[in-house]
């Protein structure tokens, strides 16, 4: 099953139909047409598209977009709080694109260094990976896969948030404070993200 989001509105690929909005049983390209229109210009907030072979729904889905990898980390303290970041006044975890010649944790951890300037960050595992959709300036259809790694900082140093990238703030949060001021003011990716390494732990 795979959760994409275009605007926090989401497409749901799975083999067989779920229990939301709109399903659109796949028949061919055309059925991924059909979807993201609905999901970019009607109130439609949710779709799933379903059809019994998976991953040719996906290699289907895929050539749609021009294909972006990213890497980011889900940092916890001694305190077992998780570091955020804040750009464009919504919170979200420290990540970024992959570069050329980077494995995808060399490039989580180096995003993070360098999103919130803390360094000796120790990775521990593979979380899993979240899809998002977005529109470049000229146009084009981007689909970004995320790769999420938990990761441990022990040191006394405090972050510093990368202002060139338009991070404003770098903050740690305990449980309830992502409850009560990070929920409500970030993606559903991250959401989707949290939960999941939540139920790995």
């Amino acid at each position: 099953m795979y959760k994409v989001f275009v605007n926090e509105k989401k497409i749901l690929l799975s083999k067989n139909p779920q229990n939301i909005e709109k399903k659109i049983l796949f028949e061919g390209s055309v059925s991924i047409e059909i979807a993201l229109d609905l999901l970019q210009n009607t109130s439609c907030q949710e779709i799933n598209l379903y059809g019994k072979d998976l991953e040719i729904i996906w290699e289907e889905f895929t050539h749609f977009f021009r294909v972006v990898e990213a890497a980011g980390g889900i940092v916890y303290n001694e305190s077992y709080d998780i570091l955020f970041i804040k750009r464009l006044g919504r919170w979200d975890l420290p990540k970024g694109k992959v570069e050329k010649g980077e494995s995808l944790d060399q490039a989580a951890l180096r995003e993070v260094e360098e999103e919130t300037g803390l360094k000796d960050l120790v990775l521990e595992k593979f979380v899993n990976h979240t899809f998002h959709i977005y529109f470049e300036r000229n146009g084009e259809q981007v689909l970004k896969t995320t790769y999420w790694y938990k990761m441990s900082y022990f040191g006394q140093d405090a972050a510093v948030p990368q202002l060139e990238e338009g991070i404003t703030e770098v903050a740690w949060k305990d449980e309830k404070s992502i409850e009560r001021e990070v929920y409500p003011s970030t993606f559903k990716n991250i959401q989707l993200i949290l939960q999941d390494e939540e139920l790995q732990n």
